[in-house]
This record gives structure tokens, C-alpha cells and sequence, in this order.
């Protein structure tokens, strides 16, 4: 029934980020706790057996996003530098033996990704005389191809040929009683308050001391976002891809094809043929 559920009596808004929720970041930082505590006191004496001035050591594997990206005003990796911070303030500090290290993985294509890429910093640990280690999937919520396959297999076996014996990875939030709760209460939140569309968060984020409210009084707000902040203006042209990002795109669908034939045929992940 259009009249009842047709577009003019649908209404949404849009939450612009949530990376510095109090109860997201303790969910996180509790699940990372739970992994550090199951050292071994053999392996705590063996993490510092090479000099290495740190028993433990937190490695957060955040999904990366090409560089042009952040160039261009995306809030991602300033967000997720906080995120990472906010954590790090709930865990034992580097007095109490736990060393903290951020880098970004999932880069496809020829362009160039945020640094430091995870199968980089992997191997410089490993140098480093890192051998306690726990991995953790920042910037993502739930288990999937990019936490089973690309850390718990590649990036393991990567960890293991460099020397770093004693693996951990801290697991997804999925559903941690105290991420969901924190994710009702966010929802519960943003229904209590003035509506945003698409547009107008994607202002919020890329303007980073736009108010809201100051917005809201240039022009209408539409709940969809169409005709609303920014569809007029340079925002809209910025937010169109470059064709160079675009081919970006076409050329990683390619690569994700051969990689799993290649994994498929050879039955060994791809990384494994760049480590000898």
C-alpha cells in the first residue's frame, strides 16, 4: 500500500560513525584482554628471549582503502588512529610489557593503499624478535573471508615463517553481548534526534568542523538526501570516482578471480608463494 508504506511515509537517518563508542571500544578492548592473558608464563619468558624489550604485542589489522581516498577528505584513517587509541587506553600499557602496532591489509590493484601494509609489518616483527603476538580485526564487526582466510591462514603462516611462534587473534565482535547492547542504545540515539541523510553525512565526515545544525539552516534537509546539503555543489563532483579509481576496481575483480584459481589449483593461499 503506497499510502502506508510508499516513500513519503518512509523515513531514515543515517549514523556518521560509531568507531569512538565507549561500549564498542571496551567490547573490543575485553575481547583483546582475553587474548593477551592466555600467554603462557613459558612463552611471556620466551617473548623477550631475543632482546626484544616487549613480552606482548597487539598487532590491529584494519581494512585498508586506497590512499587517493584519504587525499580527497576521507575521515577513515584519522578514525581509525583514535579507535585504535581509545582501545589501547583500556589495555596494559607498554610498562606493563604490551607493545601496540597498527597496519592495513586487503590492498588490491596497482594504486597505492594506506601503509603500513600487515604483510609487511608481519615479517619486520618477526625481525624484531616478536614472538608472542595478538592479531586483532579493527574495522570489522564480524567473521568473514577477510578474518578466516586472509588473517587466521595467510597472514598466520606468514607470522609463523617469521619467526613469531605464539599466535593469537583476538575474534570479531559478531555478537558480544556488550557490542550489541552499545548498538541498540546507538539506534535508540539517533531515532531521538534530528534525521540526516546520506549526503549530510558524508559532509559531516568529510568536514570535519561542519555542524549539522549550521547545515540545516542553509537549506531543507531531505531525509533521503535528494536535492538535499551537497547535491549541488563540489562535494558531489568530489564524490565521484576518478577513472583511475574506477579501472582500480575492474582490474581487483580480475586479480581476486586469478588469485582463487591460482589457490585453487595449486591448493596453497597466494601469499605462501612470496615467502620461501
Amino acid at each position: 500500500n503506497v499510502d502506508v508504506y510508499g516513500p513519503k511515509k518512509m523515513f531514515h537517518t543515517v549514523i556518521p560513525s560509531w568507531y569512538d563508542r565507549p561500549g564498542y571500544v571496551k567490547s573490543v578492548a575485553d575481547l583483546i584482554q582475553k587474548e593477551l592473558d592466555s600467554f603462557t608464563p613459558e612463552e611471556i619468558t620466551e617473548g623477550t628471549s631475543e632482546g626484544q624489550p616487549f613480552p606482548k604485542h597487539v598487532l590491529f589489522s584494519a581494512h585498508g582503502v586506497p590512499a587517493s581516498y584519504i587525499e580527497a577528505g576521507d575521515p577513515y584513517r584519522d578514525q581509525i588512529i583514535d579507535c585504535v587509541e581509545r582501545i589501547k587506553a583500556l589495555l596494559p600499557s607498554e610498562e606493563d610489557g604490551v607493545k601496540v602496532h597498527l597496519s592495513f591489509q586487503s590492498r588490491v590493484g596497482p594504486v597505492e593503499w594506506l601503509r603500513p601494509y600487515t604483510d609487511d609489518v608481519l615479517p619486520e616483527l618477526g625481525e624484531q624478535g616478536v614472538k608472542n603476538l595478538v592479531v586483532v580485526p579493527i574495522s570489522f564487526v564480524s567473521e568473514h573471508i577477510e578474518t578466516l582466510e586472509e588473517i587466521d591462514i595467510e597472514y598466520r603462516e606468514l607470522a609463523l615463517e617469521s619467526g613469531i611462534m605464539n599466535w593469537r587473534r583476538s575474534p570479531a565482535l559478531n555478537t558480544d553481548a556488550t557490542f550489541i547492547q552499545d548498538m541498540a542504545d546507538m539506534v535508540a540515539d539517533a531515532l531521538s534526534e534530528p534525521s540526516q541523510s546520506i549526503t549530510e553525512a558524508c559532509v559531516a565526515n568529510n568536514v570535519g568542523n561542519l555542524e549539522l545544525e549550521s547545515v540545516s539552516n542553509q537549506m531543507e534537509i531531505s531525509s533521503a538526501g535528494v536535492m538535499g546539503v551537497g547535491f549541488d555543489d563540489d562535494l558531489a563532483g568530489r564524490a565521484r570516482l576518478r577513472k583511475g579509481e574506477i579501472l582500480n576496481g575492474r582490474i581487483a575483480m580480475v586479480g581476486i578471480v586469478l588469485t582463487m584459481l591460482l589457490e585453487l589449483l595449486s591448493g596453497k593461499p597466494l601469499i605462501h608463494f612470496f615467502y620461501w
